[in-house]
C-alpha cells in the first residue's frame, strides 16, 4: 500500500483542492448522542459508503466491504456540520480494492472553519451476482 496521496495536503482551513467529494452530508439530530456529537458509528458508514464509490467504478459492478484496515477520528463531528468525503484508490489486488476516505467537515455555525475530522483504509472485494469474489477487470481491456 503507498502512503501517498494523488494530491497535494489541503491548506489549513480549506476542503482539498482539486479533488471533488465521493458524497456530502449533513448529521441530524437523530445522528447525534444527547452532547451533540454525531455517533462514530454513524459516520463509519457514511466512509463505508464512501469508499464503495471508487471501488464499484473499479469493480465495474457489485463489491463487498471485508477489512477495515484503519480507522481515526481526529476531530468530533457536531449536528449541522457539512461534511465532505473524499476516497481513492490506493492498492488493487486479484479480486480487492483498498480505498482511503478522508472526512472534512465544514462548520456552518462557527465561520465555516474547515476541519479533518477522520480519515480510513478500508478493503473491498468485486463479487459476482452469487456475492462470491471475482476477479477485477482488466484495465487494459476496452
Amino acid at each position: 500500500m503507498t502512503d501517498t496521496l494523488p494530491y497535494p495536503p489541503p491548506a489549513p482551513n480549506s476542503l482539498p483542492a482539486g479533488q471533488m467529494p465521493v458524497l456530502r452530508v449533513i448529521p441530524m439530530p437523530a445522528d447525534s448522542n444527547p452532547s451533540g456529537d454525531v455517533f462514530g458509528g454513524w459516520i463509519m458508514a457514511q466512509v463505508d459508503l464512501a469508499g464503495s464509490v471508487p471501488a464499484q467504478g473499479r469493480a465495474n459492478g457489485r463489491v463487498a466491504t471485508v477489512a477495515v484496515t484503519s480507522f481515526i477520528f481526529k476531530e468530533p463531528v457536531f449536528v449541522g456540520d457539512l461534511l465532505s468525503f473524499y476516497a481513492h484508490i490506493v492498492k488493487t489486488g486479484r479480486t480487492s480494492i483498498t480505498v482511503a476516505v478522508e472526512v472534512y467537515a465544514e462548520r456552518i455555525r462557527l465561520n465555516s472553519e474547515v476541519v479533518k475530522v477522520t480519515e480510513a483504509t478500508l478493503v473491498y472485494v468485486a463479487t459476482d451476482h452469487q456475492r462470491r469474489p471475482r476477479a477485477l477487470p482488466d484495465l487494459r481491456a476496452g
